[in-house]
């Protein structure tokens, strides 16, 4: 099986002299095994620029396996052992334009297991791979093309030894080169042996001791560098963008650290300098769920297989630890982490790149995988004719299993019940998602959509009781928000930039108009922020309560958020599109009115237009023709009642 990934490139390379997107050097890519050969098309271009991959089996007791450009395909090293380098050359075969090639063996492809691979493109202020011979002599240093200060520095030799790191971090960030850490196991930081010679690294060399375990005469060594981005980033389409922080925090124990790392990261690491613990690592693709939902993690110093505890939640600037825990959260406890950013910086020129639509009555079984083509950040799901069910809300924030299992956070926008749980969905991964069998979800309409600047974002906060600044990523000026408390019965929230922030629509309660309720913002979005109020439904119970925020925008020629008053005959609603609307969200504004959901797969068409109804858990409507395709967008219909609406249109 081929797994592929689209990759939007601007700037070619990290020798050139265009700006380099997140895309382009980092990857979290998750498959399943086959026990046979597979081809991993991630978008990175491992073999052209370079670089470290880095694979664990997430079932199994299976090593992590560390194969780079410089050593060379079927070239192994462990993470969680002191053991040399080896060679198999059925694990990772092959690097190419696109990604990496891998053999049979178990620990990278054993047939139905679920794997996660990490890939870390070489790049100036990013990462870098150098290998060396050791002299044995104090004040050797050794050169390297990072481009910066390293921020982290992982040292291995190949002959057989355990992991040493220097981290900027270590010791609290008071003298860091005086110490080391052992990636290989759970040891705090180190200083009986001047490893680094005492010596900071600097951004062309970084200086060792006479130690063995990194500078052993005539033993040979790979290091891996990453860099330490502080708001000197050369990423992103203005080339001015920070994608990886290697820093430190303080644990709170039973109170929450927010660590503010400037971006939402989509990989973290964490080790304890002073505390005997793992190294714990986290991503996105796997989950790291929002608040009071355990995450998925593996460790790079054991082979254990994936576990879910309640680590870590990722936000808009960084991530907030939660529970007291020896890993990342102890009372007095000091931290190291390597954090990179979430791949956001890609320019959006197509709705497919974002948003999918699947009628699963055409062709589609249970049990089927359905391919997106990109990874899918938001959900709603419905059943269409014949049916009656409540409209699903699922996201990636709140929790949905991304492996063979039949559980996944939602809530239903017809109701003002909590968040619930069931199996409806799962295996998000980087191309799509699966359909469980056994979920009775045959003849459903699934909408997708993946976060992208401009486009659509989702947030997951606690309340505080207090009006609460809050921090967003969609980059624009957000123009409709949906807000729901997850933890309690409340209101679905709706702000539409065509109202005030004193007005408010409710997605489960058709009979309010867009008129004075509850004052639930403060003052109008920005680019980067919105404020909340202490109402129940937006930020209410004192830290206690749970919410999530879906946020929309228009983007030229994919998405428009707007208003319109429809009367007469009919009323062409000009989005900017070229081909008309793939789905439509119309709602009455200046009266109660339904919230009415079209898509092209079940039919925008010059008649009968099949509709659904976020309001109500009615099966879909199949004989009124109430509006109608129109190329720069849609067309009400004269059959539709004439009065003020707004809008959601996806190209």
């Amino acid at each position: 099986m081929t797994i592929s990934n689209n990759k939007l490139l601007i700037g070619a390379s990290g020798g050139g002299s265009d700006p380099i997107n997140m895309e382009d050097v980092f990857s979290t890519f998750l498959y399943e095994g086959n026990g046979g050969t597979q081809t991993i098309n991630n978008g990175i271009d491992i073999d052209g620029e370079g670089g470290l991959v880095w694979i664990k089996n997430r079932d199994a007791t299976d090593s992590n396996v560390l194969t780079d450009t410089v050593r060379g395909a079927t070239k192994i090293l462990h993470s969680d052992t002191g053991d040399g380098e080896a060679t198999d050359d059925d694990t990772i075969t092959a690097f190419n334009s696109t990604g990496f090639a891998i053999g049979d063996d178990v620990k990278v492809n054993t047939n139905n297991e679920s794997y996660c691979a990490w890939t870390f493109r070489k790049n100036p202020k990013f990462f870098d791979i150098v290998t060396y011979t050791g002299n044995g002599t104090a004040g050797r240093t050794v050169a390297h093309n990072l481009g910066s200060v390293p921020g982290c520095i992982m040292v291995k030799g190949l002959g057989g030894d355990s992991w040493h790191v220097y981290h900027r971090g270590n010791n609290n960030g008071t003298n860091p080169e005086d110490y080391y850490l052992r990636l290989n196991d759970t040891s705090v930081n180190q200083s009986n042996n001047p490893v680094w010679n005492d010596t900071a690294p600097t951004d062309s060399v970084f200086s060792l001791g006479e130690d063995g375990g990194i500078n052993g005469d005539n033993a040979t060594y790979v290091a891996y560098l990453f860099a330490h981005n502080n708001n000197d980033g050369e990423f992103g389409p203005s080339g001015d963008q920070d994608i990886i922080k290697c820093d430190k925090y303080s644990g709170g124990a039973a109170s929450k650290v927010d660590i503010n790392c400037g971006f939402e990261p989509s990989w973290v690491m964490i080790k304890g300098s002073n505390e005997a613990s793992d190294w714990v690592i986290l991503d996105n693709m796997r989950g790291v769920a929002s608040i009071s939902s355990g995450s998925q993690y593996l460790e790079a110093n054991t082979n254990k297989a994936e576990a879910v505890a309640t680590f870590i939640h990722f936000t808009p600037t960084g991530f907030q630890t939660q529970a007291n825990n020896n890993e990342t959260n102890a009372y007095g406890g000091q931290y190291t982490y390597i954090a990179i950013r979430r791949p956001d910086m890609a320019t959006i020129t197509d709705a497919t790149e974002v948003f999918h639509v699947l009628e699963q009555a055409a062709n589609v079984t249970e049990g089927t995988n359905i391919t997106t083509g990109f990874p899918v950040d938001f959900q709603l799901l419905n059943r269409l004719a014949g049916q009656a069910l409540n409209t699903k809300v699922f996201s990636r924030l709140q929790g949905v299993s991304s492996t063979d299992t039949a559980s996944a956070r939602y809530m239903s926008t017809s109701r003002s019940t909590q968040e619930a749980s069931g199996p409806h969905t799962r295996d998000w991964d980087n191309t799509g998602f699966d359909i469980p069998d056994g979920t009775n979800e045959i003849n459903a309409s699934i909408y997708s959509w993946k976060r992208a600047k401009g486009f659509c974002d989702v947030v997951a906060y606690t309340g505080t009781g207090s009006n609460q600044t809050l921090n967003h990523s969609l980059g624009v000026v957000p123009e409709m928000m949906w807000f729901k408390r997850r933890n309690d019965v409340s209101n679905w929230v709706v702000y539409h930039k065509d109202g005030t922030v004193a007005q408010a629509l409710y997605l489960d309660d058709p009979s309010k108009q867009l008129s004075n309720q509850t004052a639930n913002l403060q003052s109008v979005p920005t680019t980067t922020q919105f404020v909340v109020g202490t109402s129940n439904e937006v930020n209410n119970a004192n830290g206690s309560g749970i919410y999530i925020v879906y946020l929309f925008a228009t983007l030229a020629g994919i998405s428009k958020v707007g208003s319109v008053t429809h009367s007469g005959s009919s009323t062409d609603v000009d989005c900017g599109f070229s081909a008309g609307a793939k789905f439509v969200l119309l709602k009455r504004t200046d009266a109660a009115g339904d919230w009415f959901v079209w898509d092209s797969v079940r039919g925008i068409i010059a008649g009968n237009d099949p509709y659904l109804l976020l309001n109500s858990t009615a099966a879909e409507v199949t004989n009124t023709d109430l509006i109608d395709p129109l190329a720069s967008g849609f067309q009400i219909s004269g059959d539709f009642t004439d009065g003020d609406y707004i809008f959601y249109a996806i190209a």
